[in-house]
């Protein structure tokens, strides 16, 4: 098998340490000059913040993984009475690796986003699988949350007699691995021993105690992230089953959409809104969970290209027996978050067409209002018309009142021996054309029109 380049390579232990480099003026450069990002400590120490350890042949490791249940600082907690139990100094505060003797073998702790992990490594048993000693997971281990996942890894050199400890693993689900371009090898078969732990066996041919510390929590973390990758399954088995009954809701609302009237219409669109605010709470829930699904299937994947996909003859290595269990049960999550996008799309597109039928609706009534008014405001025109018309004849009609009780005393002295009464209708023609300019005019200055 050709190595991966990615791999750590064991180097002896020098001093890399560059020394200062001289400046222009001869003296050493330095970035105390410089301002520096808030976030350089941090990021540049990332890439150190949890070693790989250095782990020599026949030792056992002991991993375990337990939930935070949200308050990380449970965790620390924990290694912290360790640590004072044995009169050791407990971690700093904000701290996410920590590392102390602990019999003949050490403890290292790591915190995790949503977990932490406390392993233990010490001699290995004589023979292989059985009960270890002196290690801190016993009764009086104070758990900071509830466990996840665990492991056991054995280290042990390859040699004839080891490579019979191969049958003590379950033949149907022995995977082994081979590693170092065949000259080693990790075995596993998924199953939990005694102690409820998944055994891995790593026999190892002349490699450094790096490389086994490599391989080992390469070990480790695949049986951690592939349980916590599992974890979401049964979450989306139970979100499948809601998601089709939503589907089917759906179904049979967008179904009454088309026969539906005005009225309907709009205990449709408040039955369908509270549909929608069902799919987004559903959805809002499992968005971490699907998420970290995602983040930690593609952790295996990495740690499983670290390891490998070469197995002995007769043998399937440990990334193809992952691949047929681990890859349905991720598509499985996956198919479940997507089929909750597309229902959030349909009922967004089944709100807006009910949304519009309801706005069409609203603007028929509108318009029909509108007629209405247009109707009245013609039919108070017409009226105002006639008063208006009502309103000259009347006004001519005093005015040619007025005008006979002028004349009337004038009688002898109108002009062509006129009567009073021949005069007041002649007057009569003149006071009508002279109200209806008057009445034009009104209209023409304020822009009245008939």
């Amino acid at each position: 098998m050709k190595r991966d380049s990615s791999a750590p390579k064991a180097t002896p232990a020098r001093n890399w340490r560059v020394p200062a480099s001289k400046g222009t003026a001869g003296r050493a450069t330095s970035l105390a000059h410089i301002a520096l990002h808030p976030e350089r400590a941090a990021a540049l120490g990332e890439i150190h913040a949890r070693p790989i350890p250095a782990i020599p042949t026949g030792r056992v490791v002991l991993h375990y993984a337990l939930m935070n249940d949200g308050d990380p600082a449970r965790s620390q907690a924990t290694l912290g009475e360790l640590a004072r139990g044995r009169g050791l100094a407990p971690p700093q505060a904000g701290a996410r690796f920590h590392a102390m003797p602990w019999g003949h073998g050490d403890l290292r702790w790591e915190r995790h986003s949503e977990f932490s992990t406390f392993t233990w490594t010490g001699p290995a048993p004589k023979e292989f699988g059985e009960p270890v000693a002196d290690h801190p997971f016993g009764a009086g281990f104070n758990t900071p949350g509830p466990l996840v996942s665990t492991a056991r890894v054995e280290v042990r050199p390859l040699n004839t007699a080891n490579l019979r400890l191969l049958s003590r693993f379950e033949a149907e689900s022995l995977c082994v691995s081979l590693l170092e371009d065949g000259k080693s090898l990790l075995a596993t078969d998924f199953r939990q021993n005694g102690d409820g732990m998944t055994v891995f066996l790593l026999l190892e041919n002349r490699m450094t105690p790096t490389r086994i510390g490599f391989y080992v929590k390469a070990a480790t973390d695949i049986e951690t992230y592939r349980t916590l990758a599992l974890v979401g399954l049964p979450y989306a088995q139970t979100l499948s089953a809601k998601t089709s009954a939503l589907e089917g809701e759906l179904t049979r609302l967008t179904a009454r959409i088309r026969n539906a009237g005005e009225t309907e219409v709009r205990s449709l669109l408040d039955e369908i809104t509270a549909l929608a605010g069902d799919l987004e709470a559903q959805a809002a829930a499992s968005l971490f969970r699907f998420g970290a699904t995602r983040a930690y299937g593609e952790i295996v994947a990495e740690r499983l290209a670290l390891v490998g996909n070469r197995a002995p003859p007769g043998h399937k290595d440990i990334a193809e027996f992952l691949d047929l269990r681990l890859g349905p049960a991720l598509r499985t999550c996956r198919s479940v978050e997507s089929r909750q996008t597309d229902l959030a799309a349909r009922l967004t597109h089944t709100t807006e067409l009910l949304r519009t039928r309801v706005q069409v609706g609203m603007e028929e009534q509108n318009r029909a209002l509108l007629e209405s008014v247009n109707r009245n405001t013609r039919l108070q025109l017409r009226l105002q018309q006639t008063v208006e018309g009502l309103s000259v004849a009347a006004i001519a009609y005093y005015l040619v009142g007025l005008f006979a009780y002028v004349v009337k005393p004038v009688e002898a002295d109108l002009p062509f021996g006129m009567s009073a009464a021949s005069a007041t209708a002649w007057f009569v023609p003149v006071a009508i054309v002279l109200v209806g300019l008057i009445v034009y005019r009104i209209r023409t200055v304020h822009r009245i029109k008939p």
